[in-house]
């Protein structure tokens, strides 16, 4: 069923049958972000390529098991979140996709290691709340509310059952965005190797 409100896009819960289009939404919307510019160097078109390998084995290994993915209805934009308590993916089942993501950041494997240790131990540890991992709209679409809108179902459910909210921002564009949705900067750490400034953002529930 979707999430309807007459003034945002229509956003519901993806089923598998979304997984290939959500995947290639998040590898256009991250193509030119700093983040994966330092994990993944070049052209905005080749790491969109590889981007859409990493989404694919993310949302593949992931979904439904450990994260919620939402879409919106068109198919430019897609949510992914973790629920309270389980924003941490076991070790072996971050293994099963070892040799796609070897593919996706090949020599630099190392270092995309890296910083995911350096997220992990940057997120908080209690008390349980919702993770949202990544947020992405195609470019063609920015700028219509439709970030907010995949926001919505679970930021409604998070002030309905008084549970907080946390995310990382990579780019200033993104921190006004979530900022208008009620998350606040409560810290900013670099990526390893002189890498860009990752802020990091929490939500307590609103009534």
């Amino acid at each position: 069923m979707g999430y309807v409100d007459a003034l945002q896009p229509q956003i519901r819960q993806a089923t598998e049958s979304d997984h290939e289009a959500a995947a290639e939404c998040l590898a256009l919307a991250f193509a030119d972000d700093p983040a994966w510019a330092h994990l993944i160097p070049g052209s905005s078109e080749t790491r969109a390529e590889r981007l859409l390998g990493y989404f694919t084995a993310e949302i593949a290994n992931l979904v439904p098991e450990h994260r919620e993915l939402w879409m919106a209805e068109d198919g430019c934009g897609a949510a992914i979140w973790g629920r309270p308590g389980r924003w941490r993916v076991p070790i072996g089942r971050e293994l099963r996709v070892a040799r796609p993501m070897t593919r996706v950041f090949g020599r630099l494997m190392p270092l995309a290691l890296w910083t995911q240790m350096r997220l992990e131990r940057h997120h908080p540890r209690d008390p349980a709340h919702w993770y949202l991992h990544y947020l992405g709209v195609e470019p063609r679409s920015q700028g219509r509310g439709i970030g907010s809108a995949l926001m919505a179902p679970v930021l409604d459910l998070c002030d309905g059952e008084e549970v907080p909210a946390y995310l990382e921002s990579s780019t200033e564009r993104s921190r006004v965005l979530y900022e208008r949705n009620g998350f606040d900067l409560t810290g900013t750490f670099a990526m390893p190797i002189s890498g860009p400034p990752v802020r990091e953002m929490w939500r307590e529930p609103q009534g």
